[in-house]
Formats: structure tokens, C-alpha cells, sequence
């Protein structure tokens, strides 16, 4: 058996040989050199990362990736389809929606009097994702002023009254009577006779239609009578009519529902501001190196250059469908005029293209005004986004801060806005300029957040006189109770079986804990009547219990005070501020301890279902649904099948 120290001196212990002059190597030189190696090699790879990092992150300061811009603006579906055009619509990437200014006949209620008259009203498509600038400054995001409102009930009328169903050049005054259904001092005029009966038909038969439909009348008569085959009759029974010619070899099927998976085409436009390449250009926006640099080489084949001049516009058409994105056309105008096209062929080849219709967005691609889509990374948060946009679309304070209440139960206020976030909005504004005042109203309101689209109009109860805001069917969009009653505090014990802190032993905790610093106030979480404010001797402090419809019921406790006017029998509205935290009674601590009682029974207010927020029914109903008719044809607004519940 060979010992280690047997194998060291089987091995020897000379020094190896050298040849050509050559030095034995040092082992400290050795180690120096390996650690120069190392520390140099990770210097080299940390830079590179940094460069590849910097190169894939930056360069996307002025617009969205084609593919999030153009989920973001609504189709524009007005142009009908003809033989040989494009079915899929063109719309504008990255470019910030309109906003119109128009005159809107409203009926508004003046004593026993319905007065008819012409005011403006704007219409605006706020793209929540650009980078708007609003013109004044607006409160820091609290969730308390969110939630609460103030205890004075709302204005009895609506002071831009409803939309009319017909336009009137001048104000006009509306007075309803009954009609005399017995003892008329009028007397009847005479039947018509047969001739005058002729007359008529003569006069207005042209006129008596349904739509397209013509309606039958005085069938007794002869149809030969009034046929306008006669030269010296002005009557044509056929005026009404019409008919529907569809073309040899067309098929005319329904329209198909819009997915996220439906193929839409969109136009990029990309103003050129500084001299650079058309990839360049391409890839400062969001294409991928690869794909810019063919194109560029497709118009440089056409072109014989790929240099951009300040003032040229680079427009890229591209075609969507989910989460892939097609580039299907390039175009170069130069100084507004069209310069060059290449298209994609059946084969999948860029080949020159004819000149695509013209766009407004090419023309005023270095427009002043427009905002432009910055990156996600660096969108605000929804709340930001809803203020700087609609004050920078002329909404004043009040209605804005009244759209950010109506979209809080649906919108999560506090998380980052999305490319594709977006108010459209419709309210009367004071003159033509579309600025709104303290008086002005918010009709109409269409928001979409990622997956979730929320749309409401404002609507005077002609029962009651109260206004509220409800959705398509008629419901109200407010919630019937809200499950948080102190927005600025934090739940620090559920409802369930717990330990008492004060008895010690295991008891059913009947509540949630609300904790918060003394004085914190307190909303009430629905509509309702006060079946008690004042002190329990059971433990629970100062107490309010309001009665809500349908066998609610919620308490307060533990109260540090309770709000002035908060007494037995008084009306209570949502949000509104009914005490104060506080540790009254069996408290260790400054909290309120919620309860939420249903035919008598405490249940969970974190997890029962609540219903929703009341239904219009009957005339109203049937008024609201005239109202929001007008509103849809007014707006061109299409109606949906779907949408996303709240």
C-alpha cells in the first residue's frame, strides 16, 4: 500500500524542465492574472447588459407600441362598405381623439311651463393614456373626499333639462292642458265629403309613411284615381317608398360581432422632427429592429434613399388581430404631398403600392395641440389620468370630481392606467369654446378600463324629482351599500369566532373593526332612515343604527361623537358623514366596529352579496329609455349586446 508521502516522493520533488529559456511560472503571478481576467469579464458583461437594456427600454418616449395604440381608439364605423373598398376602417394610432362642440335643443321645466331652447353641449373622447396637461390644479387623491358626499340632498332640477326630440331655431314654450273631453264650447266641423277627402289624399298621400313603409288608408276608394301616370296630377303614392338593390355576385350577410380577436387595420402616423432613417423612426416608436429595417429597405428600393427630413411624415399601416400585429403598408409624405407606398402582396412581399386615401392625422401630424401616448411605464395612475384629461377637455372641478365618485366602485382609483383607458363624455359647457362652469351638467358617460366598460346617463325622476345616474337598462349605477365606512382607515379584525380583548375568552365577533385616529369621520354606507343614534349600554358606545330598504341595516359603534343632525327619523344619503371614530364603551382602542344586520340576522359585511343600486320601473322607465334613445342617436351611439358587469 503506497502512503501519501510514498506517492510525493514517487512523483519527485525537482523542479519541471525548461526549455528555450523559459522562467518556472509563479503561482502569486498566476492568481493575479486569473483575478484581473475575471474582474475584467464582468465589467465587459455588465456594460453590455446595460447597453442592450437601455437600447430595448428607451427610444419609446413619443408613442405606444401600434399594437396597444390602436386597441385604444373606437372604430369608426359611419363609412359603409362598397365594392372594392377596404371593409376594416382606418383608424388613427397614437393620435388623441376629437372633441365636438354642438348645439343640442333641451326642455327645461319653468313653472307649469316646458321651454324649449338651444344650448352647447361638448362631446369629448379623452384618451386617459396621453399626456394631457390640465389647466388648473386639481386635489390630491383621498379616498374620504371620494366616497363622501355632502349632506345637502341634490339640486330638485336638472339645470340643462333633457335632450328634445327635435331641433328649434328659437326658443320655444310648451304648455300642457288637459284635453276638453266634455262641454267643449267648440262646435264639430261638418263630416268631409268624398271630393274633400280626394283633396287630401292629393296633398298628403305623399307624405303618409312609416319609415320606409307606405301606410294604407281609404282603401274604399279607387287606387286608379290617384295614379300619378296622369299629367296633370302632382301626387306620386310611391314617394314613400323605397327598395333595396342589392348588386349581381354580392352576398349581404349580419355584421360581426367585435372581439378582441377580431382583425382591425390601423394607421401609425409618425411625425418626423429631426433627420434620421425610416428605421430609426420606426424603431423610436416601438418596432422591432428586424422589422424596421425591412421596411426601410422596401422604400429605400422605391426612394433610392432612407433619409427623413424634418417635416416628412413616415405613415405605417398594420393590422391587428389579439396580441399579434401585422405590418401590411409604408407610406413617406413629404412637405403634406405623398411620396412614396409599399404594400404587402397575396405572397407575402412588400411591392409598390398606390397612394391609400388621404388622413386629417397626416395633416396635422405637427400639430401643437394634439397630445401624444407616452409608455406604460411611465402612465400615472387612473386617478391623475381622469383629472388631467377631463380638465384639459374643459370639464371644471365639480364634474370632474363628480365623474372620478360614479367611477370609483368600478375603476381601481390607485392602479396604473393602460394604453387602451378611455372617457368618452357628454355635458353642456357654457359657450362655443366647450368650457364648462359650476352649473354645468354631465349627461352621458362611456368608460373603458382594460376589460371592464362602464356606461351611464343622468336622468330626472319626473316621479320624485331626484337625479341619478343609470346604466343602459335603467339601473342605477350606485351601490346599494358600500362595505368600507371609514375610506381612511384600515380592517384590522374580521367577522367570526375571535378571543374578547377585554373578556378573554372566545366569542363571535358580530363586525368588522374599522381602526383610525380619533375624530376620523365616519360615512354611512347607504340611503336610509335613523333607527337610533345615541348611547348603548350594552357596550357598544355611541351608536347609530340607519335603516336601509329591503331588511338592511347597519351599525355604528364605539363612536367618538355623533355628527350634528344625525338623530332618530332623519334621512340619511350615501357618503354622508354620520360620526366620528372613537373608543366609547367596550373598546380597547381608537376604532368603529361595523355591523351589518339583514332581517335581523348580523352577517359578514365583507363577503354577504349586496344587491344593486335601485331600478327604474314603469313610466319612468319607459321615459328614461326616450331620453337615452335621444341621447344615442345624437352621439351616433351603437348599442351593445355585452357589457362587462361591474
Amino acid at each position: 500500500m503506497m502512503t501519501a508521502r510514498s506517492t510525493i516522493r514517487s512523483l519527485g520533488n525537482e523542479p519541471p524542465i525548461l526549455a528555450d529559456g523559459r522562467r518556472a511560472p509563479d503561482r502569486r503571478e498566476i492568481s493575479l492574472r486569473w483575478l484581473s481576467g475575471t474582474f475584467l469579464t464582468g465589467i465587459t458583461s455588465s456594460i453590455l447588459m446595460g447597453v442592450a437594456l437601455f437600447a430595448a427600454l428607451d427610444g419609446r418616449q413619443q408613442l405606444a407600441i401600434p399594437a396597444e395604440a390602436s386597441a385604444s381608439i373606437p372604430n369608426d364605423d359611419s363609412d359603409t362598405a362598397s365594392r372594392g373598398k377596404r371593409l376594416l376602417g382606418g383608424n388613427i394610432v397614437a393620435m388623441p381623439t376629437d372633441r365636438k362642440i354642438m348645439e343640442v335643443s333641451t326642455v327645461v321645466n319653468e313653472g307649469n311651463k316646458e321651454v324649449v331652447r338651444r344650448k352647447p353641449f361638448a362631446h369629448v373622447k379623452m384618451n386617459l393614456a396621453a399626456n394631457h396637461v390640465a389647466q388648473e390644479d386639481y386635489p390630491a387623491f383621498d379616498p374620504l373626499t371620494i366616497f363622501s358626499s355632502s349632506e345637502a340632498l341634490p339640486p330638485p332640477a336638472a339645470r340643462a333639462g333633457t335632450i328634445y326630440g327635435s331641433n328649434v331655431e328659437s326658443e320655444v314654450s310648451l304648455q300642457t292642458i288637459p284635453f276638453p273631453s266634455s262641454g267643449s264650447t267648440y262646435a264639430y266641423a261638418p263630416a268631409m265629403t268624398l271630393e274633400e277627402v280626394e283633396e287630401n289624399v292629393r296633398s298628403n298621400g305623399s307624405v303618409l309613411t312609416d319609415g320606409d313603409s307606405q301606410l294604407s288608408a281609404l282603401y274604399y276608394v279607387d287606387p286608379q284615381r290617384f295614379s300619378s301616370k296622369d299629367d296633370n296630377s302632382d301626387l306620386d303614392i310611391t314617394a314613400g317608398l323605397s327598395a333595396r338593390i342589392v348588386e349581381e355576385n354580392i352576398s349581404v350577410s349580419a355584421p360581426e360581432p367585435i372581439t378582441s380577436h377580431t382583425r382591425e387595420y390601423a394607421d401609425d402616423i409618425i411625425p418626423i422632427r429631426k433627420a434620421e432613417t425610416v428605421a430609426q423612426a420606426m424603431m423610436e416608436v416601438g418596432y422591432p429592429e428586424g422589422k424596421a429595417r425591412e421596411i426601410s429597405g422596401y422604400l429605400q428600393s422605391q426612394t433610392g434613399e432612407a433619409d427623413l427630413g424634418p417635416g416628412d411624415v413616415l405613415r405605417i399601416g398594420v393590422i391587428q388581430e389579439g396580441d399579434m400585429v401585422l405590418v401590411v403598408r409604408a407610406s413617406i409624405y413629404r412637405r403634406g404631398k405623398h411620396e412614396v407606398t409599399v404594400a404587402i402582396d397575396d405572397h407575402g412581399r412588400f411591392v409598390a403600392g398606390e397612394e391609400p386615401p388621404m388622413l386629417d392625422a397626416v395633416a396635422s401630424a405637427f400639430s401643437e395641440e394634439p397630445p401624444q401616448i407616452v409608455t406604460s411605464r411611465e402612465l400615472p395612475r387612473v386617478y391623475d389620468g381622469i383629472y388631467r384629461a377631463a380638465l384639459s377637455y374643459g370639464m371644471s372641478k365639480e364634474m370632474t370630481s363628480l365623474l372620478v365618485k360614479l367611477l370609483a366602485s368600478n375603476a381601481d382609483l390607485q392602479a396604473q392606467l393602460k394604453p387602451s383607458d378611455n372617457i368618452e363624455a357628454f355635458f353642456s359647457v357654457t359657450d362655443e369654446k366647450g368650457q364648462a362652469d359650476k352649473n354645468s351638467e354631465l349627461l352621458y358617460v362611456s368608460a373603458h378600463f382594460g376589460d371592464t366598460t362602464t356606461r351611464f346617463y343622468r336622468f330626472q325622476n319626473p316621479d320624485d324629482g331626484s337625479i341619478d345616474y343609470f346604466d343602459e337598462n335603467g339601473k342605477s349605477i350606485r351601490q346599494f351599500l358600500l362595505r368600507n365606512p371609514v375610506p381612511n382607515g384600515r380592517m384590522t379584525s374580521g367577522f367570526g369566532m375571535r378571543g374578547h380583548p377585554i373578556l378573554g375568552r372566545a366569542l363571535m365577533h358580530t363586525g368588522t373593526d374599522w381602526a383610525a385616529p380619533r375624530g376620523t369621520p365616519i360615512i354611512a354606507t347607504g340611503n336610509g332612515t335613523v333607527e337610533k343614534a345615541g348611547w348603548d349600554s350594552g357596550g357598544y358606545g355611541n351608536q347609530t343604527i340607519i335603516r336601509h330598504a329591503n331588511g338592511y341595516e347597519s351599525s355604528y359603534n364605539h363612536q367618538s361623537a355623533i355628527a350634528s343632525g344625525v338623530r332618530e327619523g332623519a334621512k340619511i344619503t350615501q357618503g354622508q358623514v354620520i360620526g366620528y371614530v372613537g373608543s366609547t364603551g367596550q373598546s380597547t382602542g381608537s376604532h368603529l366596529h361595523y355591523e351589518l344586520i339583514v332581517n335581523g340576522t348580523k352577517v359578514d359585511p365583507m363577503k354577504v352579496r349586496l344587491p344593486g343600486g335601485s331600478s327604474l320601473k314603469d313610466k319612468a322607465l319607459a321615459r328614461f329609455e326616450e331620453e337615452r334613445k335621444r341621447i344615442d342617436a345624437l352621439l351616433d351611439i351603437q348599442p351593445s349586446d355585452e357589457l362587462a358587469s361591474r
